[in-house]
């Protein structure tokens, strides 16, 4: 074992803030003005801690008056959501506009899509209920399973596992919600001349936590290789409020509260961060576990679940696929 795995802890990560920040705000200046050619950046503002945290380095690197923040509710969404990127809008000075995406939505049959393929394995479920996308937790089973909770009108929770196709139709039709708010930032980056900035931290990038020609599409990502604590500590560096750096990671796509947790990663972001960081080192689960309070054997369940969404990823970050290279790569005819 080398000197890394022995002192194996969560203090791997600790980040110097302002330093990152400063290097950070760098790179955006650079990609915005000289290799984009924009004059600021469109962020969407769903008042979760990372595009919290880009739009805080992105005023750090470029001023307030070039940075557009975007709030895009729709009928799913918490109005805690709408609040929370309020209150972050207003503390760093930011010109924002407001979109309810739900008629865009509604006119995609976004909605109707949802409740049949729930209905395909809850019959009894309509427009009264309540309902989110789950799976199993790899801290007590060997594999994700994936269940619909619903919630009828009496309050009464029910959870039932999804059928492949039911799973399938159920996650094409929410990706309307991401797709939808990404054409909506490109509108108003187009419109003033400005970029998209991505807010995926790395754990997301990595393992491929976003909609293809969704909220994965962007011009640039300024957090892409932070882990998500190391985009805590940059955000309570930057003065992101308390409120924001308190509430839960939540994907705030389904009419239930659904923390990313239950729907994507196998761990809180912390342990997955650690795991994450030992597997690309070749660190033996043995020498995580302790340090995150697992066993060996949930470790070593958690690296072979970041080796399968890595394969999904593959796909989401490809390009299209062209029959011969396009542009100065081609050979000359």
């Amino acid at each position: 074992m080398n000197k890394e795995q022995d002192v194996f802890s969560a203090d791997q990560l600790k980040l110097d803030a302002g330093k990152e920040a400063d290097r950070i705000g760098a790179f955006i200046r650079e990609g915005v003005f000289k290799q984009l050619r924009r004059k600021g950046v469109v962020v969407g503002l769903s008042g979760g801690i990372d595009s919290s945290a880009v739009a805080a380095l992105s005023v750090h690197a470029l001023g307030a008056d070039r940075v557009i923040g975007i709030f895009m509710p729709e009928s799913d969404s918490s109005d805690e959501s709408l609040r929370l990127g309020q209150l972050l809008a207003k503390k760093l000075g930011i010109r924002t506009f407001k979109e309810d995406i739900s008629g865009i939505l509604q006119g995609a049959d976004c909605y109707r899509r949802r409740d049949e393929a729930i209905r395909a394995v809850v019959p009894a479920y309509h427009a009264g209920y309540k309902s989110k996308l789950v799976l199993s937790s790899l801290e007590s089973t060997e594999f994700r399973i994936s269940y619909v909770v619903v919630e009828d009108p009496s309050g009464k929770q029910t959870k039932v596992r999804l059928t492949a196709d039911a799973f399938l139709a159920l996650v094409a039709a929410t990706n309307f919600k991401q797709r939808t708010r990404k054409m909506m930032e490109y509108y108003y980056a187009d419109r003033f001349l400005y970029a998209v900035a991505g807010t995926p931290n790395r754990l997301e990038y990595d393992q491929g936590f976003f909609v293809k020609n969704g909220d994965g599409s962007a011009d640039i990502k300024p957090i892409a290789h932070l882990y998500k604590s190391q985009v805590y500590e940059m955000a309570r560096f930057l003065g992101v409020p308390d409120e924001i750096l308190g509430r839960l990671p939540t994907t705030d796509t389904y009419s239930l509260a659904q923390s990313q947790e239950e729907f994507y990663f196998s761990l809180p972001y912390d342990k997955m961060d650690l795991c994450l960081y030992a597997k690309d080192r070749q660190i033996p689960a043995g020498a995580v576990a302790g340090a995150i309070g697992l066993t060996e054997t949930q470790v070593e369940r958690v690296y072979r679940d970041i080796d399968a969404k890595r394969s999904v990823a593959r796909y989401l970050h490809m390009e299209p696929l062209l029959i011969e290279a396009i542009g100065k790569s081609s050979p000359c005819s």
